[in-house]
């Protein structure tokens, strides 16, 4: 069986003017980054479109993701390129790859087999820079913060809560929690603080979610840095280095342009994790793909609980979209896991255990209704699924009333999520309402937590810890607790514990501690033990990497 790096080597890209032609982006927006990439200026979003019919907007979400894997991505690119031989206007909206997964357990995010996005090599690592920019954007802000105390500290910020931390975009356990400032007077002000991936930083989320330069700024000038001795919360616009941080950004905010393994147009831009963000790509590369197509094709991180929910209850109301149906991811493999089978034993089949892992299906199922939104279950098929196993998910489907697919995009691209594509086009047709959130923004901070826990997850309730409510108390005594919630939580459960695999019944979701992002424009809830900064696996992909003589990189799947 052929690698996705050996199926990548068989790709021959088109240059991407063509592509760039194929969905009439105005030559002088486009901005070229080499033959196969290109970024695609935010005046291209100012003209007028070029497809008359209004963008149907599609997002792809999943079961809950087990070791066994679900395919989201490739599913998604899959089905755009569906779509495109159907002769429809298509094109994707993706998140970039974070180095963090790359170089830990997951490897590359371009999807795989012949539903990939190209270039592999240069999308999986550093792409056009955003990643980098973004990084160097937030530390900058640690840098002139940690200057400011050195210099005399005139804002009065109180060292014990400085909120802002470092980021970098590698998994790196170590640096969760640091001490910096240390060696003598000329080194700085000692103080904790520690790293954050970048995939989790405020700007990661900021960028994602701002809809122009104008909309970004106002967001950077409102992040909260910390407090001040009175307890009063220091912006950093306060910081004198808005203007900088906006240089920095100045083209990692256009999105980038590239195509997939069979030339269909792929707006890849920002990439929040959707366990510890909001897990979208940006809205900028949404609304440039449904500008310049009939049909949009999207996807949220992780389960329907994570990414789908903020989808819904963040980006969708930042940004004024709402999406016409909702593909709900899942394999064979995952739910026999859901089921009860270790991946050591998921080769044989396993009718029953496939029966006991449909309950996971059927409340993402649940989910995606309660939003309003018709969902199409979609099953990634493996070369060891048996009709038996395919049929107990197809008559469960027929049972909840919703439409169905199998889809072979892996092996056969395009051709092999026709069904899909055909089933996402009936679920479409059939229609349905504006999406409804999980709560309201006027509810309180801690009613809003608990509607997504009940809702949602199908948690009994949730319970606070000292520390959560002080910090819940503060978001609406300073004016914040309209904001959405962005929970961070385990992505392998419905429920705040990894192991409670299925439909976990009779839990409470447990809530450590609360975040004000002002500038992203939510409340970050801490669940668990849910860290912003991974670690490396005891085997990471890194270690099976290599760059050839030639100058083709292997291991990178």
């Amino acid at each position: 069986m052929k690698t996705d790096v050996q199926i990548a080597r068989e790709f021959t890209s088109r240059p991407i003017g063509e592509i760039a032609d194929s969905i009439k982006v105005h030559n002088a927006d486009l901005l070229p980054y080499g033959k196969d990439i290109a970024k695609v200026s935010l005046d291209a979003l100012s003209r007028p479109r070029t497809v008359e019919a209004p963008s149907k907007l599609i997002l792809v979400s999943a079961i809950t993701p087990t070791p066994a894997g679900e395919g989201k991505t490739t599913t998604s690119i899959g089905l755009a390129q569906a779509f495109a031989q159907l002769n429809e206007s298509v094109c994707l909206a993706l998140r970039e790859p974070s180095l963090g997964p790359c170089m830990g357990v997951k490897g590359g995010a371009c999807g795989g087999g012949y539903s990939q996005v190209m270039p592999l090599d240069r999308i999986n690592l550093h792409f056009t820079g955003d990643f980098h920019a973004i990084t160097a954007t937030n530390n900058l802000l640690a840098a002139i913060i940690d200057n400011h105390l050195h210099f005399g500290n005139k804002l009065g910020l109180d060292t014990r809560k400085i909120m802002w931390r470092r980021v970098m975009d590698m998994n790196d356990r170590a640096l969760r929690n640091i001490i910096s400032g240390m060696g003598g007077t000329g080194m700085g002000v000692p103080r904790e603080g520690g790293f954050d991936i970048t995939a989790a930083s405020e700007i990661m989320a900021i960028l994602c979610l701002s809809s122009d330069m104008d909309d970004l700024r106002s967001r950077i000038e409102r992040i909260i840095v910390g407090y001040d001795m009175n307890n009063n919360p220091v912006f950093a616009k306060q910081m004198d280095c808005v203007g900088a941080m906006m240089a920095l950004l100045r083209d990692a905010m256009n999105p980038n342009l590239v195509q997939t393994f069979e030339g269909t147009p792929a707006f890849i831009h920002g990439g929040p994790f959707a366990n510890i963000a909001h897990g979208c790509n940006s809205v900028v590369a949404t609304k440039m793909a449904m500008h310049f197509a009939e049909w949009t094709i999207t996807e949220a991180g992780f389960g329907a609980d994570l990414g789908a929910e903020k989808f819904f209850d963040i980006k969708c109301r930042s940004a004024n979209i709402d999406p016409q149906a909702v593909v709900l991811v899942a394999t064979i493999r995952a739910l026999k896991m859901h089921g009860g089978v270790t991946k050591s034993e998921l080769a044989g089949e396993n009718v029953e255990a496939v029966i006991s892992g449909l309950a996971n299906l059927e409340k993402h199922v649940e989910n995606v209704q309660t939003f309003g939104k018709p969902p199409i279950v979609a099953v990634n098929k493996f070369a060891t699924d048996s009709d038996a196993e395919i049929a107990v998910v197809r008559d469960k489907c027929a049972e909840l009333g919703v439409e169905f697919a199998v889809c072979s995009h892996h092996a056969d691209g395009g051709k092999g999520a026709i069904d899909l594509a055909k089933a996402v086009m009936a679920a479409v047709e059939s229609g349905s309402e504006a999406f409804t959130p999980s709560y309201a923004l006027t509810d309180a901070p801690e009613d809003k937590i608990r509607k997504v826990a009940q809702k949602i997850y199908g948690a009994d309730d949730i319970i606070l810890s000292p520390k959560a409510k002080r910090e819940l108390k503060k978001c609406v005594d300073l004016g914040y607790g309209e904001l959405p919630i962005c929970i961070a939580k385990v992505p392998g459960s419905l429920s705040d514990d990894g192991s409670k695999i299925g439909r976990p019944t009779g839990f409470t979701l447990k809530v450590r501690g609360v975040q004000i992002n002002a500038g992203a424009g939510f409340i970050v809830v801490l669940t668990g033990a849910i860290f912003r900064m991974p670690g490396l696996p005891r085997d990471p992909m890194a270690s099976h990497m290599e760059l050839q003589a030639n100058g083709e990189i292997t291991g990178l799947e």
